[in-house]
Parts: structure tokens; C-alpha cells; sequence
């Protein structure tokens, strides 16, 4: 599967502890995120990661158009709830519809963010692999 990872700045050290707790299962998949995001995870934890542009360089629509292209499997975005009102908000706001338009699976809190890596492990998340195949996108 396919994992991509974005955090807001207040939230960049709980991706990586969120991370670095669920290394044994993350290490089984591809992973993309976001140029800081990305690097902070690679250096704690080791996992390879494709790094995309940085937020402000066009990182989330890079994520944006792999959902579209049904290249991303599962997002991991961890937001600061206080900042959604900003210019950084409507790009989260378009990434949630992103993945509500492609049936993508999306976390923006640590609670869901733990319920979908743990379904990742059981393989309550294969459907998925099903679908890009179904779609001949790879």
C-alpha cells in the first residue's frame, strides 16, 4: 500500500512518535510525505520515504493529484484544528475532499491515525490494493 504523510508544524513530533511506534508495520508499505514530514520520519525512524515538495513549495498537491490518480492508498494528516480557518486550512479541507472523492482512508488525529494502521495490519485495508488494481493504475 501506498501511505502518505503530511503534519502541521505543531503537530510534525506526534508523526513522528506515531510513526516510530508503528515502524514494524509502516516498513511493509511505501511511504510518501511531505519534505519536512518526511525527513524528520526518515531520521527517527530509518523507514525509506519518498519525499515530495515541502508544504509551501506544493507538497499537499502533489499528494493531492496521487490521490486523484489513485496512487495513495492511505493519508495520514495530522492538523492543527486551530489553523483551519487559514490558507493552510482550505488545502487540508481539499486534500479530506481528495480522498472522500477517491474512497482514500484519511486520519487527521491520533485516534484514527492508530484505528487505520492497526486495520492496515489485520488487512482490513486490502480492498484497496483490489480497487487500483481493478483500475489498472500503478
Amino acid at each position: 500500500m501506498n501511505i502518505a504523510f503530511l503534519a502541521h508544524d505543531k503537530k510534525k513530533e506526534l508523526m513522528v512518535q506515531f510513526c516510530t511506534a508503528y515502524k514494524s508495520v509502516l516498513s511493509r508499505h511505501n511511504l510518501f510525505a511531505t519534505a519536512t514530514t518526511g525527513k524528520l520520519i526518515q531520521d527517527a525512524t530509518g523507514l525509506p520515504m519518498t519525499l515530495l515538495l515541502s508544504h509551501r513549495q506544493g507538497g499537499h498537491q502533489q499528494v493531492n493529484a496521487r490521490i486523484a490518480y489513485n496512487e495513495i492508498d492511505l493519508v495520514v494528516l495530522f492538523t492543527n484544528p486551530d489553523s483551519l480557518e487559514s490558507c493552510d486550512g482550505q488545502l487540508i479541507l481539499e486534500t479530506i475532499r481528495f480522498c472522500d472523492r477517491n474512497n482514500v482512508p484519511i486520519a487527521t488525529n491520533l485516534a484514527s491515525a492508530e484505528m487505520l494502521v492497526l486495520g492496515l495490519q489485520r488487512g482490513d485495508l486490502d480492498w484497496r490494493e483490489v480497487a487500483r488494481g481493478r483500475n489498472n493504475v500503478r
